[in-house]
């Protein structure tokens, strides 16, 4: 087996690249929030039927602890800007140096009282003496005080549920999130846990599952009846997570293909729970079985990034199937190391999948040379700009970080980001931006542009939390964006409401 890899913290980690039981914290009645809120528009916290943008540093320091965290929820409409952290009234716990709360983020209707909530990932939250436990709280959204009116609804290993087990060092509860609701109706979280050891060896990774208002949880390992694949060492099962209503994927990068560490492999699975009592398995892939035809290669790391998309297929009356899209950023084309490639599927509702595409840049047509160490692929996002209609590839639309892409020799590790279709010829209608062309700052050294990326219908969120401090930003591109187009959109701090003191990472990650 190959040795443990520490997973780094900062830009330079996310370059590089359990046995669950969930205590519940203090709950509280949603009755209050449920009076005003206006259900139907995704991401909007306050109910007002606006769409929010939640932007995180989790290097922020709070309360003079150094890289404890916090999220900017900017609310729609010019309605002003609010800051959570753990320092925040009805926030369960408290700031704590290195926590780094925002590390990842879901934004879902939890309690169905029409306003969205936010779940916050604390990987490296220390649960009492056990160092990077990792911690999640789920923030509600309100009409009057989004966040502060009612108590956060708190999970951590160990404490009342039915499948309770300690928490361990470097488990990094929380790393990834993924959220949404199914077509019944229940809201699910998703929980990320890659860092859980197991029988069968350190890092096998594991993943927790809170479904319904009630916040019912159970725990899900590769070891589980009916699952696709067996639990080992260093697979890293919950290192990304991405979901729909319908569907969600969990990536495992550090899966081996027999002797091949790290080749990486992926599951997707239903909302709804089976008769083993776990989230209904669709399927599983990697690289050399199914579909792919592309043979798993040591540290591809094939699922280290995810994103889902709704599909409406012709004749449907609204979106029954998904496109998901797969990172391969440690991918080698055509022997140049580490240049990375996405793989694109069609997720059919009927549990079948079929290979859309495989995309780096060597393909023909599509713009840039595949470099060693661009990583294409380490960060993904997906939308359908238009689901009351037909998909098609205008619709689809797929972002692609590429945060290794030199700009000039001047500019190492500049980065940038790549647009497709999720549909059609990958080549066909690529735009790129980047640092100095499109994005207004730099380019400058290891600015990573591509390590942050959001989406929601209208717009592709870049965020930019490395580089030179003036740079630092999140930028909204419309999806048919022209290479080099502007941003039609941008949060800066210091810009807007949002404070300009303690940004140090500021929007790491944006949803």
């Amino acid at each position: 087996m190959p040795a443990k890899r520490a997973w780094r913290r900062g830009a330079a980690g996310a370059l590089a690249t359990a046995l669950l039981g969930l205590g519940l914290g203090a709950g509280g009645s949603q009755a209050a929030a449920a009076v005003a809120c206006t259900a139907g528009t995704p991401s909007d916290f306050n109910g007002d039927g606006v769409r929010d943008t939640a932007v995180a540093d989790p290097d922020a320091t709070v309360s003079g602890k150094e890289r404890a965290g916090l999220v900017h929820i900017v609310l729609g409409g010019g309605k002003g800007v609010v800051e959570i952290s753990q320092d925040t009234t009805n926030v369960g716990d408290a700031p704590e140096a290195g926590d780094r709360f925002g590390f990842s983020l879901a934004v879902y209707d939890a309690d169905k009282d029409g306003c969205s909530d936010l779940a916050v990932g604390i990987p490296y939250e220390d649960v009492g003496t056990v160092k990077d436990a990792g911690y999640v709280q789920v923030i509600f959204g309100s009409t009057s005080a989004v966040g502060s009116e009612l108590p956060s609804k708190d999970f951590v290993q160990g404490a009342t549920q039915p499948l309770v087990d300690a928490p361990e060092a470097d488990d990094w509860f929380g790393y990834a999130l993924g959220a949404g609701t199914s077509t019944t109706g229940h809201p699910y979280l998703a929980i990320g846990i890659p860092g859980e050891d197991g029988t069968p060896g350190v890092d096998m990774g594991m993943l927790g599952y809170v479904y319904g208002t009630a916040y019912n949880a159970v725990n899900v390992t590769q070891d589980k009846v009916g699952m696709w694949e067996d639990a080992e060492p260093y697979d890293r099962f919950g290192a990304s997570i991405a979901g729909t209503d319908r569907f969600f994927a969990v990536g495992v990068p550090g899966e081996s293909t027999g002797t091949t560490a790290f080749a990486g492999g992926v599951h997707v699975f239903r909302p709804s729970i089976n008769t083993d009592g776990i989230p209904d398995q669709f399927f599983g892939l990697r690289q050399d079985v199914t579909v792919s035809g592309d043979p798993g290669e040591a540290d591809d790391q094939y699922g280290a990034a995810l994103a889902l998309a709704p599909y409406r297929p012709s004749g449907a009356a609204t979106f029954t199937d998904a496109i998901l899209a797969v990172g391969v950023p440690g991918e080698d084309v055509e022997n140049v190391a580490d240049a990375g490639a996405v793989h694109v599927y069609h997720v059919k509702a009927d549990g079948t999948v079929v290979q859309l595409n495989r995309i780096d840049q060597n393909v023909e047509g599509v713009d840039g040379d595949a470099e060693p160490g661009d990583y294409f692929g380490q960060r993904l996002a997906a939308a359908n700009t238009a689901t009351n209609v037909v998909s098609t590839a205008t619709t689809m639309r797929l972002a692609v970080g590429v945060p290794g892409e030199e700009s000039s020799a001047d500019a190492p590790e500049a980065g940038g980001v790549q647009l497709f279709s999720l549909l059609g010829a990958p080549g066909a209608a690529d735009s790129w931006i980047e640092p100095g062309n499109g994005i207004p700052s730099g380019p400058a050294a290891r600015t990573y542009a591509g390590i942050s990326l959001g989406a929601s219908p209208s717009l592709l969120y870049v965020g930019l939390p490395y580089g030179p401090a003036a740079g630092r930003a999140v930028h909204g591109f419309p999806w048919n964006a022209a290479t080099g187009s502007a941003p039609t959109q941008t949060w800066k701090p210091g810009e807007g409401g949002i404070p300009a003191a303690g940004a140090a990472a500021f929007g790491a990650t944006v949803r």
